[in-house]
């Protein structure tokens, strides 16, 4: 798929990902925490980028629409039609593959999942470790495996970026460390940095509303102490002679 110029400042771009402390420093690998942070647009623009790039081509965000996109990441619609909308599309239509299922069966076993709730259904700490998870594996279909989803039919697509850790398990069976492997394109926390944009989108792409929702919220909550404050000085005044 055409890789993506999506114009934003080079501050934005290079600026490193603003969030919780996990990742490459964190053990056991299920204590890994995402750690997004929705307000972070330069994060999620990097984000959508990194979902057309690699994403895109096998799994689609069939309930997000690319104008509601880019009207909610600051990206305007020329930019949208330009780098984000495939041709023969529109602005208004919803983020769809164009794989058809009957090459995704042939290819994978199995149709790629719709990745529109992904981490409403599974949760951004289990979309993170599994990004992060896939390890040398000579015995599967596609080369690797995963420690978040053994024996996904998912190849590791990121593998260019990241490269291809090994997995060093104990004689009892259980995952013990990760080792070098190929490397990738990426340093560790490069790639860390990427995943964190990348989940962070993908959570937005799960409720796009969240966005505001929040903000909205706390004008709501302000109001309802004021008027909470006022029916309490109009009962003040009611009751004053009522003794």
């Amino acid at each position: 798929m055409r890789k993506l110029a999506i114009i934003v400042t080079a501050l934005a771009l290079a600026a490193p990902a603003t969030f919780a402390a996990g990742g490459e420093g964190a053990a056991p690998w299920k204590q890994w925490h995402a750690g997004n942070e929705l307000g972070d647009r330069a994060s999620l623009q990097r984000g959508v980028r990194n979902f057309m790039n690699y994403c895109a081509g096998c799994h689609s965000l069939k309930y997000v629409r690319y104008q509601r996109i880019g009207n909610d990441l600051g990206i305007s619609d020329d930019v949208m039609k330009a780098n984000l909308v495939p041709p023969g599309a529109k602005i208004t239509d919803y983020v769809l593959t164009a794989m058809p299922e009957g090459l995704a069966n042939a290819s994978f076993g199995i149709v790629p999942p719709d990745l529109s709730l992904i981490t409403r259904s599974k949760g951004t700490d289990y979309v993170y470790r599994f990004l992060k998870t896939f390890y040398a594996d000579p015995a599967a279909a596609t080369g690797t495996n995963n420690l978040a989803l053994a024996g996904t039919a998912m190849p590791h697509v990121l593998s260019d970026l990241q490269g291809v850790q090994h997995a060093v398990f104990g004689k009892d069976g259980k995952f013990e460390q990760f080792e070098a492997g190929v490397s990738g394109q990426y340093t560790p926390a490069q790639y860390d940095a990427f995943v964190r944009d990348t989940v962070n989108f993908l959570e937005y792409a799960g409720e796009p509303a969240k966005l505001s929702r929040a903000t909205i919220g706390v004008w709501v909550v302000l109001y309802l102490l004021l008027f909470t404050a006022i029916a309490w000085l109009l009962k003040q005044e009611y009751w004053k002679d009522v003794h």
